[in-house]
């Protein structure tokens, strides 16, 4: 835990802290449910137990240990990076966003399961009677409830995707490493078809996708006004800019390949040696490099 950077290691901790308290309070209702679970997981918007504040606390709530491992192994890989390119208010800040993001998508969706069912079962029904059907429906309604990180996790999976596109990475169960904006496609493509193709499986895939969306829109937004970030990037302070006085050198696609390579497998180093020793083992010129590599 010594050199993960302070809001991933935060988070990890609070999300560990959080699903103990839920799992050994002793809170748990007749169908197995955490009563934490239910007071501060997201709860559908026409649902009695909804609160506003749900939209950020369910992001700290989870289902079960495989739950709560694999949400948090994939924040500790890819968080830990992301974290160190972009810095920790910049990193804590897309983190939430992303978060209430893939909640807000999360009912949108049962807000259209909602209407289809009842335009199905319903005669001559139209949407100005969704609140009557809902206040029929409390109970039922109530149990339409989202835990979970994932829709952040997979915000800093794109992230680590847009960020170091070229970075070979590993993913059970393929065999042979593949490069992340593969691997990032991948995973969409799985939570699309699955979320097409979901039949009550009680897993939360758009609200994965919507994470990823909130992520993306985020990231362009940036890039496009790199001066609208009020975030203090008080690592990188060290870095300026300076202007070749070389003419300019028209590379053949030889050169041009050779030095993409060469870039990449710099880079490749690097993310190892903070994997390793954590990124305050980096020399100046190598935070220098990935920084930039992050702006590409």
């Amino acid at each position: 835990m010594r050199n993960i950077p302070i809001v991933t290691k935060s988070l990890l901790i609070i999300n560990v802290a959080a699903f103990l308290i839920s799992m050994f309070s002793g809170h748990v209702d007749m169908l197995g449910t955490s009563r934490m679970n239910d007071i501060f997981g997201l709860h559908f918007f026409l649902a009695p137990n909804f609160h506003f504040y749900q939209l950020v606390t369910y992001m700290f709530m989870h289902g079960g240990w495989a739950h709560l491992f694999f949400n948090m192994f994939a924040l500790w890989m890819f968080g830990c990076v992301v974290e160190n390119v972009w810095g920790p208010k910049k990193f804590l800040f897309y983190y939430i966003f992303c978060g209430i993001g893939a909640g807000l998508c999360q009912e949108i969706a049962q807000f259209v399961q909602l209407y289809i069912v009842a335009n199905e079962q319903i005669v001559d029904f139209t949407i100005g009677k969704i609140f009557v059907v809902a206040n029929s429906n409390a109970s039922l309604l109530n149990l339409w409830t989202t835990v979970g990180a994932s829709g952040a996790i997979y915000a800093i999976l794109l992230a680590f995707g847009m960020l170091f596109p070229e970075q070979r990475i590993f993913i059970i169960p393929i065999p042979f490493p593949i490069k992340a904006k593969w691997f990032v496609m991948i995973y969409v493509a799985i939570e699309l078809f699955s979320a097409i193709g979901s039949s009550g499986d009680g897993v939360a895939h758009v609200a994965h996708l919507g994470g990823m969306l909130f992520g993306f829109l985020l990231i362009r937004y940036w890039k496009k006004h790199p001066h609208s970030n009020t975030v203090n990037f008080s690592d990188f302070r060290i870095f300026h800019s300076t202007t070749s006085t070389q003419p300019p050198h028209h590379e053949s696609d030889w050169e041009y390949n050779q030095r993409k390579q060469t870039e990449q497998a710099e880079i490749d180093r690097i993310l190892d040696k903070i994997r390793k020793s954590g990124y305050d083992s980096l020399s100046k010129s190598e935070k220098q490099k990935l920084f930039e590599s992050s702006k590409k």
